[in-house]
């Protein structure tokens, strides 16, 4: 008997949103809208011509049901907080970044940049799509910064403003030096190509000597901006490396570039040979461009945040005189009287003078059910309040708070991965061995003819460069991490490919990772209920801001409301009223006084009519699909347990597809521990986790994963941010993840034939500079094509997994259309 049973020939899309506008219809000119908030936001774009809005897109505003209050964006008039969010200010324009987490489409995208027509003294906007951010100029004299978040706000995109955004922390700006390097090199590699081809077809014998001392001099200053400039930071690194008494894997790079590098100057400057400055600039530029790869993920997402990304920039702030003002969160002091509107984050630890506290605390404690609170109870950080606004006396500001002690506990601090990456292992042997050739090969020549040792030792520096196999991992990684960002899996960096691929041990959260709590799940078991009935409970429930009410609101058809007589709400147990004459309750087993009936699993809420109980809701935040198969797919090949803040109500349902340890009532602490233990009997694991109740956990795994809807919103410090779409094919992407030494040892291989044949003719001194300069980059090419073309390869069967759910899920939305 619940929505979903209703099924109608007809439905009001709302013009703005595309939601149903199932309470009120309004119109405006031949437009349906289900609220005056999507009206309003209509209303400013037809104003100002922007309704093209609407036609990039199908429906793609947000609901706008939810009003804003007038004030809450006060606190932008502060000085000290308009000094911290402008990025750039001068005399006439002031340039502010916002983020902006509704962004979802070319509409939006389209709308923001054209905002300067919604606010005339708008210079300019400027949308980064994947970061979900504008950056807005505008001309400070006549307008401000409270007045870009009102304006955002007005059209349906509330900008989302954090403690964090307010820190003394440098603002990370995007390095383009790569970009500049890649440029320099790929543009000075190119024309040094084009002028050895002379020298190639010739196999070295120009007969215009001066024509080929003109181009050998081109090529040589060609290479002196890819030399001291582009190939910098494979010197930087491998001296850094060398100080440390560490071999890393720019060492050899950086010794094959000078090598190379010397010996052409060489050979160009006496006239003895055309150098091998077409390979030494092809090596930099390839290595360049598998590392932009790398480092492109990284930049975008932010997989370092902490407590303060979550919480709000301003707080009302109660004064003695009864008036109320918006200041910073940093400002606030124990003693302090505050206000907490509904959708709030309690922003330090405090105890309740006024309302009724409902505080949601899943994502500090993993508990799924809110918390109520009474007046005088201490409220702490963190929560969300659900209800209506709080009044409330601060006890402790927010640098003591509870969540800040627990976010900057000792044990939550995690060391980084002092593992070696496979890469780095095998370069280091690499360059051992050919050092050690190159010795051998300098000894024997010194002896038997000293002419040809200089020669014979700069060949196999040159020839047996690692090369091919740096820029198998740089590019088999670069592309793996491309690959696996399309599929909403965003690694930190290679080395957490490497982890993943050693992992025997999963390690779940339950609240937020497993299940979504966005959404809830309603099942009804009693009596049939008839329309009259219905509109009776939904009129009830309706006086109610509990979720467990907000919940069984939204699953009943809409219908006829009454009016609701002597209404009461019960803490911690369920309301009741009388509606037309029937004595209504409805909340837990105690409150109805019911012995025996209806069971199930999650939160049961109980319907009582007169003295009659005639069923029964079952409420519970819904599991992600496609868990089940998962789970089967890992319990042969891991170790996996389930870690859950939430109570034992899950567990006969969790027990029949999970097949590892089931844990509950565990805090931040205890999942800390339960971590470390695993470790400590040398296992490798894998935490997957969604709140700041995880921070440790995550922190403390060999590769954190935190899950969230949404990649730009908060999520803690973590190695992978995972889209919760993509968590049922985690076992295909760590699949995809252990193929990545396959890769490299395949290229390996074909690196070390190379360098088999390359150094047999080196060792004699008989190789030809032109041969080897014509193989190099031949070399390198192909290892480039080889691992690119595997890397994608091997994802074949990830993207059939993922087209396969696609076409499921547009299957059932057709279904459920035409029903």
């Amino acid at each position: 008997m619940l929505k979903e049973d209703y099924a109608q020939a007809t439905h009001t899309q709302c013009y703005h949103c595309g939601e149903d506008c199932e309470a009120e219809i309004i119109k405006a000119e031949d437009k349906s809208f289900c609220c005056q908030g999507c009206k309003s936001v209509y209303d400013i774009l037809n104003k100002v011509e922007l309704c093209n809005y609407y036609n990039l897109e199908k429906n793609p505003g947000l609901n706008q049901k939810t009003r804003i209050r007038p004030e809450k964006f006060a606190f932008l008039d502060d000085a000290l907080v308009q000094q911290k969010l402008i990025n750039f200010k001068d005399d006439i324009h002031s340039h502010a970044t916002f983020y902006l987490p509704q962004m979802h489409c070319s509409s939006c995208i389209w709308l923001l940049e054209n905002l300067g027509k919604v606010n005339r003294y708008i210079a300019r906007s400027q949308v980064n799509f994947l970061k979900k951010e504008v950056k807005i100029v505008f001309e400070h004299k006549h307008t401000g910064l409270r007045e870009m978040a009102e304006m955002l706000t007005s059209i349906g995109y509330e900008p989302h403003l954090s403690l964090n955004d307010l820190s003394d922390k440098p603002v990370s700006t995007y390095d383009k030096s790569r970009i500049y390097k890649i440029g320099i090199t790929g543009f000075c590699f190119g024309n040094i190509m084009l002028l050895s081809f002379p020298e190639y077809f010739s196999l070295g014998h120009i007969e215009d000597i001066k024509l080929q001392r003109l181009f050998s001099y081109l090529i040589l200053g060609l290479s002196l901006p890819v030399f001291f400039y582009s190939a910098s930071e494979f010197f930087l690194s491998a001296w850094k490396s060398y100080k440390q008494k560490f071999l890393n894997i720019d060492t050899p790079i950086a010794l094959a570039i000078l090598i190379t590098f010397v010996r052409s100057v060489y050979e160009i400057l006496s006239g003895t040979g055309a150098g091998y400055l077409d390979s030494m600039t092809g090596i930099v530029f390839f290595m360049l461009i598998g590392r932009f790869f790398q480092n492109y993920t990284y930049n975008t997402i932010s997989f370092n945040r902490d407590f303060t990304s979550y919480f709000p920039i301003g707080v009302t702030l109660l004064k003695e005189n009864g008036s109320e003002e918006q200041v910073p969160v940093s400002a606030i002091r124990a003693g302090d009287r505050i206000k907490v509107y509904s959708q709030e984050i309690i922003p330090a630890d405090c105890i309740l003078f006024m309302g009724k506290a409902t505080i949601d605390y899943s994502f500090v404690s993993g508990e799924s059910q809110p918390v109520e609170k009474g007046i005088g109870e201490i409220i702490y950080a963190g929560g969300r309040q659900l209800g209506g606004a709080l009044e409330m006396e601060v006890v402790k500001d927010v640098s003591q708070s509870y969540l800040t002690q627990l976010w900057n506990n000792d044990t939550f601090k995690k060391e980084e991965h002092k593992e070696e990456s496979y890469i780095h292992k095998v370069s280091k042997y690499f360059t051992i061995v050919l050092f050690a050739i190159a010795l051998i090969t300098a000894a024997y020549w010194q002896l038997n003819d000293p002419a040809k040792m200089w020669n014979a030792v700069t060949s196999i520096l040159i020839v047996a460069c690692p090369c091919a196999l740096l820029l198998s991992a740089t590019f088999t990684n670069g592309n793996m991490l491309r690959v696996l960002q399309n599929f909403g899996f965003f690694a930190r960096n290679a080395l957490v490919i490497e982890h993943l691929a050693k992992a025997d041990t999963i390690v779940f959260d339950k609240t937020g990772t497993l299940t979504k709590q966005s959404t809830f799940t309603v099942n009804y078991e009693g009596s049939e209920l008839n329309e009259e009935t219905i509109s009776c409970i939904r009129s009830l429930v309706n006086q109610s801001s509990h979720p467990l009410s907000k919940a069984i609101a939204a699953a009943l058809p809409s219908g006829k409301k009454w009016p609701v007589k002597q209404f009461e709400e019960k803490q911690g147990l369920g309301i009741s009223g009388y509606i037309r004459n029937d004595f209504y309750r409805i909340g837990s087993a105690l409150f109805v006084q019911k012995t025996t009936g209806f069971g199930a699993d999650g939160s049961i809420v109980y319907v009582q009519c007169n003295d009659s109980i005639i069923g029964s809701f079952n409420v519970k935040a819904p599991y992600r699909k496609g868990l089940k198969p998962l789970f089967n797919a890992l319990k042969s090949d891991y170790k996996t347990a389930l870690l859950s803040g939430d109570n034992e109500q899950e567990f006969t349902n969790l027990k029949s597809y999970f097949n590892g340890e089931l844990l509950f009532h565990q805090s931040p602490q205890d999942k800390l521990d339960y971590i470390k233990r695993l470790q400590k009997d040398k296992f490798k694991v894998i935490m997957l986790g969604d709140g700041l109740n995880d921070a440790g956990a995550l922190k403390q795994s060999d590769t954190g994963i935190a899950i969230t809807d949404n990649i730009n919103n908060f999520s803690p410090a973590c190695d992978v941010i995972m889209k919760g779409e993509s968590l049922p094919f985690l076992n295909k992407l760590i699949n995809y993840c252990q193929n990545n030494k396959t890769i490299i040892n395949t290229s390996f291989v074909m690196s070390v034939l190379y360098n088999i044949v390359g150094l047999f003719f080196a060792v004699q001194g008989e190789l030809s500079p032109v041969i080897a300069a014509i193989l190099m980059p031949v070399s390198s090419i192909s290892i480039v094509l080889l691992t690119t073309g595997m890397s994608s390869l091997m994802a074949i069967p990830l993207k059939r997994a993922f087209r396969e759910k696609a076409r499921i899920s547009n299957e059932n939305d057709i279904n459920h259309l035409a029903a």
